[in-house]
Order: C-alpha cells, then structure tokens, then sequence
C-alpha cells in the first residue's frame, strides 16, 4: 500500500498496514490531534447530538449542538459534554455560561428540528439568540435558569456536577439532570419507555455526515441458558405502533 495515497496522508510510522490480515493500525502518539480527531468521529458513530441551551449573565440566551456527548449514569443521572475550546484557547459561550450559571439544558435534537440545530451550529457571537435566529421557542425552566427547546422531543435540565479539563482544546462536563420535558407523543408515563419512532432522533457521523435512527430494530439479550441450548437470538423490527 502505498502511504502517501491514505486518505489521512500520514507519515510511514504512524500507519502499520498489514496486508495479510487487512488491517491498518495506529500509534495515537505519533498522530496528530486532528488525524486522531477524523479517526475518532469517523468510527465512533453514530454519535446523539445535543443542543444545549444556557443563559449568560447578562441574560442571553446561547443554543450550541454537541456530538461529544452521551449519558454516563443514571444514579445519578449523568450526562456527559465534550466542549471544544476556541483556536484563541478561550471557553466558547456553552462553557463559559455553565461555569458561571452552573446550570444547563440538553435539548435532543429530531429530524424535525435539525436544519434549525445546524442554525444554531453558525459561529455567531455571544450577543446574538441562536434560538431566535433558528425560529425555535425558548421555554422556562423549572428547576434551572436555562431554557428548554420547545420543540425538542426531549429536554433535560441539567445542574453543573463536574468540568474535567483533560488537555489544550477540550474540557468534559459533566450535568445531573434535575428535570426532563418529553413531548406527549414520545413516552409512555405509566412505564417510562420512550417510542424511539416518535422521538425520531438524529445522530452525528463523520465529516458533515448526519445518520436518522429509522432503521430500528430490536435484538433481545439472551441468557447463558439461552445461548448454551442454541436458541439464538435474532433481531426483529418492533411492531408498529398502536399509539395509547
């Protein structure tokens, strides 16, 4: 193979292709950050995006969407953002409103609200609503200042639990979500299933790539027992909804 044809154009040392096996490894050291950065978005896929919402001092409302982003726990409810620093090595507005609010709102982006997600993405500057340049309305929040998107199927409050500053381009921050809003549609109150369907979640590939959550299907786990006595599990689309 010939290394200067890789599509990441790194050096000799960095890629080990082996062509008897088919597979290329890496030394993350010998990478650099935005050649380990396209390796991780390109293969940690699809990612949930999150369109955060805070407040700054002066009252204005900033929206952002992150794809570093996940849920870590649920006692306590712990979700997870990865927030990029700027070039300059200053907090973006996201960061900078948590540090000072200590409060912020996970908004789960659908398909029906990802051209105004990708509004809200536009490099504005810190004295400009994104939620008003997107058309989306901001609700109050009931238990932080921060608002919620009314038309996310999904918001979570989130109240400050942990920043990690882990190098130079990124700090972690970790939320406990106080509160969460669902659209009616979107959850069953009597057992708290969420229909993935009406929620009809976007996520985040790699490059400007985007992935829908259509093509859904279940795969039951199966017990030891199961698995010894050959009785495999095989995935099956859910049964259409009934509605409630």
């Amino acid at each position: 193979m010939n290394h200067s044809s890789h599509p990441l154009a790194l050096p000799p040392d960095a890629a080990r292709p082996d062509e008897a096996t088919g597979i290329i490894t890496f030394d993350f050291a010998k990478l650099t950050p935005r050649e380990r950065y396209k390796l991780l978005i390109g293969a940690v896929v699809p990612r949930p995006i999150a369109l955060v919402t805070t407040i700054s001092k002066d009252g204005v409302v900033n929206a952002a969407p992150f794809s570093f982003f996940n849920c870590l726990s649920a006692d306590p409810a712990i979700l997870a953002l990865g927030v990029e620093y700027r070039p300059t090595g200053a907090q973006k507005d996201t960061g900078r409103n948590v540090r000072e609010s200590q409060v912020f709102t996970v908004n789960i982006v659908s398909d029906a609200i990802l051209a105004a997600m990708n509004v809200c993405a536009v490099p504005f500057g810190p004295d400009i609503d994104e939620l008003r340049e997107a058309g989306l309305t901001a609700m109050t929040g009931v238990k932080v200042q921060s608002p919620w998107i009314g038309e996310a199927p999904a918001a979570f409050e989130c109240r400050h639990h942990t920043t990690l500053s882990i190098g130079s381009s990124r700090e972690i921050i970790l939320g406990e979500v106080v509160f969460a809003h669902f659209h009616a549609d979107t959850v069953d109150p009597a057992n708290h299933h969420v229909d993935p369907v009406a929620l009809d979640a976007v996520g985040r590939m790699g490059g400007q790539g985007y992935a829908s959550t259509r093509d859904y299907f279940d795969l039951p786990t199966m017990s030891v027992e199961q698995w010894r006595e050959g009785r495999i599990a095989d995935r099956n689309a859910p049964p259409p909804k009934t509605g409630r």
